[in-house]
């Protein structure tokens, strides 16, 4: 099948890296580059749209295309378009952190599916961006764009505010420096406003967010702690926003099962927590 675009051009002219002599990346930056036009946005790319994205002719492209393809960092759709492909997310999985959650981390987040009857995610922070190594999903619940893999900026999800609150001080200078992208009219942008937020976040241990990336969803997001208390992932439960379960409802039984696998992974905090029975407030005010 014809890539629907193949004979499209650059219409502002070819970007530096195309012009002779200009681009001086390596054979393996050149390959990252395809990899790297695939976004939360660009989830599918024609050929041409690869080459654009990533700065490269047409029939180089074409050539790196073809060979991630045939190894499976990529796949091509019937109409012609690509894909990341599963081989980059089986890799990602075998990163050791995210490898030790995968391996003990499904019991307790079915448990937390069960008991509030709602979407369930478990997530990883990844430079600016969180990350989702978990997702369980019910028919009936909140109408959310997230997946096992999916990427999005730290400030639109509750686990991204989470891991973001509690990330060091310089991260948090570095992303609420950055263009914060709009997802919905309840979006929160203002860096002023995320920062506050952020501090309260860390006051009390979780974070809501409504509508954030979609209208209709809630979501509460809190950390999972690893040795020496720190955070390694964040655990959320998304609920309709006009459901029978609302966030005080879903709350405790989130603590809980974020307590439980910071347990298993050796957190401190949680081991005194389930000798002594207090944990983190879970007041909602």
């Amino acid at each position: 099948m014809t890539d629907p675009d193949a004979r499209a051009s650059f219409p502002d002219g070819p970007p530096d890296q195309l012009r002779p002599g200009g681009d001086r990346r390596t054979a393996a930056r050149r390959v990252l580059s395809v990899l790297d036009a695939f976004d939360q946005d660009h989830l599918e790319l024609t050929l041409s749209a690869i080459g654009r994205r990533a700065g490269l002719t047409l029939s180089t492209t074409h050539r790196l295309v073809g060979e991630l393809r045939e190894w499976g960092a990529l796949e091509r759709l019937p109409d012609g378009r690509y894909t990341i492909g599963l081989r980059v997310l089986e890799l990602g999985t075998l990163e050791p952190q995210v490898l030790h959650l995968q391996e003990v981390a499904p019991p307790f987040l079915a448990d937390l599916q069960a008991a509030v009857d709602a979407n369930v995610h478990l997530s990883v922070r990844d430079h600016h961006d969180v990350v989702y190594v978990e997702s369980l999903q019910r028919r009936r619940g909140a109408h959310v764009l997230s997946r096992l893999g999916g990427r999005w900026p730290l400030h639109a999800t509750a686990t991204g505010m989470v891991l973001l609150a509690f990330a060091p001080p310089e991260v948090r200078d570095e992303v609420l420096s950055l263009p914060l992208k709009r997802y919905t009219d309840r979006t929160i942008t203002d860096p002023g406003v995320l920062r506050q937020m952020l501090a309260e976040v860390r006051h009390r241990g979780f974070a809501v967010l409504h509508d954030s990336i979609t209208t209709g969803a809630s979501a509460v997001g809190v950390p999972v702690r690893g040795p020496r208390d720190r955070e390694v992932a964040a655990l959320s439960v998304t609920v309709p926003r006009d459901g029978p379960l609302g966030v005080p409802h879903v709350l405790p039984a989130l603590v809980a099962s974020a307590r439980a696998l910071s347990r298993e992974l050796g957190a401190p905090s949680a081991l005194r927590a389930g000798r002594t029975g207090l944990g983190p407030r879970t007041g909602v005010a």
